[in-house]
């Protein structure tokens, strides 16, 4: 019996070739790219991937109440911002391709993360907070010991927002780069003066969702500029409802 071997024997015999050797000097530094440029394109897209995990795990410890939530909306509002940012390069655009391919390419689950960019702002923008709302609520009390108009500077603000972006319809102003600021005031400035759910405020938010999801320079045409001022202006009505 022969001798048990200490490795698996291989059917066929192998004899090294010594004129075979190494093209690249193992205690070398590997660069991934050659170029500044690569270099750049590269970075860009880590920084996205760390955006995207980091939106999801931030969604995750607002849901649980493990982050107050002006920090929320101050770090979700700098993420989308910096997604944003990076996106809107045509270097990066065409790498990055879009959100599910980049999501495919790297196995990235984060439902929560896409949603959040899908809308492109804080849930607490969207939704005027319970706190948001007892301070509206808090400063309206005082106000009407002093003057028969509740809240007059943050009403103001909100109705001058309103009629500054129907104006900016008026005027023929139909790209996402010029629309989508002015109604996110909008929302901003509304939620300051109530938390109530008045008729047609949803209407502001899926506009701002429509919007998000447009290219910057891409434009609504003639009929959907039609149904968003005459949705917002619904909104518009809707919220003086609510000051009566």
């Amino acid at each position: 019996m022969n001798p048990r071997q200490p490795y698996a024997p291989t059917p066929h015999s192998y004899v090294p070739n010594s004129n075979l050797h190494a093209t690249i000097n193992l205690d070398e530094e590997v660069k991934l790219t050659e170029t500044r440029a690569e270099r750049d394109l590269q970075e860009s897209l880590a920084e996205i991937f760390s955006i995207i995990v980091t939106l999801d795990e931030l969604e995750k410890a607002f849901l649980k109440d493990a982050i107050p939530e002006a920090d929320y909306t101050e770090i979700c509002e700098r993420c989308l911002k910096q997604y944003k940012f990076l996106t809107s390069d045509e270097t990066v655009s065409r790498a990055f391709v879009g959100l599910e391919e980049f999501k495919a390419e790297w196995d990235l689950e984060v439902p929560r993360a896409t949603e959040r960019i899908r809308v492109g702002m804080p849930s607490t923008t969207l939704t005027a907070s319970s706190s948001m709302g007892q301070s509206a609520s808090s400063h309206n009390h005082q106000q009407q010991n002093q003057q028969s108009q509740p809240g007059g500077q943050l009403i103001l603000e909100a109705t001058q927002d309103f009629i500054t972006f129907l104006d900016a319809l008026r005027l023929g102003l139909l790209a996402k780069d010029q629309l989508h600021p002015l109604l996110t005031d909008v929302i901003q400035s509304v939620n300051k003066v109530t938390d109530r759910d008045f008729e047609n405020r949803g209407k502001i938010v899926q506009w701002l969702i429509t919007l998000n999801q447009m290219k910057a320079t891409e434009e609504l045409s003639e009929d959907q500029a039609r149904e968003l001022e005459l949705d917002i202006n619904s909104a518009y009505q809707g919220f003086k409802s609510t000051l009566s």
